[in-house]
């Protein structure tokens, strides 16, 4: 029976290792929490577009609803809305 090398069995253990850490899904950046709220609201106030302001500020409106009624799914969703107003 022929023995693996070394070296391409430490390859192969770092490659298995490697892999879950891909595998899994990427975090996102938006949650509905007080913390991410208050982030999004100080960007929201460097804004110099007042139009452009407005707007945000009836999203975040609306995400500050949805997190009162615990709707976490369409908190999100006005938060990420929200945030790409921004850009």
């Amino acid at each position: 029976m022929k023995m693996i090398n070394p070296l391409a069995c430490a390859a192969l253990s770092v490659l298995f290792a490697a892999v879950p850490a891909f595998a899994q899904t990427p975090v996102t950046s938006m949650d509905c929490s007080e913390a991410h709220m208050k982030t999004m609201n100080d960007s929201m106030m460097k804004m110099t577009d007042a139009s452009k302001k407005t707007a945000v500020m009836k999203e975040m409106d609306m995400a500050k609803d949805m997190m009162a009624k615990k709707d976490q799914k369409g908190c999100m969703m006005q938060m990420e809305k929200a945030q790409g107003m921004m850009k």
